[in-house]
């Protein structure tokens, strides 16, 4: 079976080699129809203390690390669109 890989948002590094991602998708109402937002936190492995609060990363799913992980940081993922840059005048 192959390992699932999401992408998501780190919202907490707290805890030492471990962040908490926060994985946002979207569904149809299933009676009316509005295209709704769900999510859920991950506690991700992140063996170095590299990844911190804000960053957008791609987890992957392992064996059982301890009781809340399953999911490992796998690496950053760039953004999409072009950061505002101030021009000197």
């Amino acid at each position: 079976m192959p390992k699932r890989i999401l992408i998501g948002t780190i919202v907490s590094d707290k805890t030492d080699k471990t962040v908490v991602v926060k994985v946002e998708r979207k569904v149809k109402h299933p009676l009316y129809g509005k295209i709704i937002r769900r999510s859920k936190k991950y506690h991700a492995h992140d063996e170095t203390n590299s990844f911190s609060t804000g960053e957008t990363v791609r987890i992957e799913e392992t064996a059982p690390i301890s009781k809340l992980k399953t999911w490992k940081v796998v690496d950053r993922v760039q953004a999409g669109k072009a950061a505002a840059v101030e021009a000197d005048v």
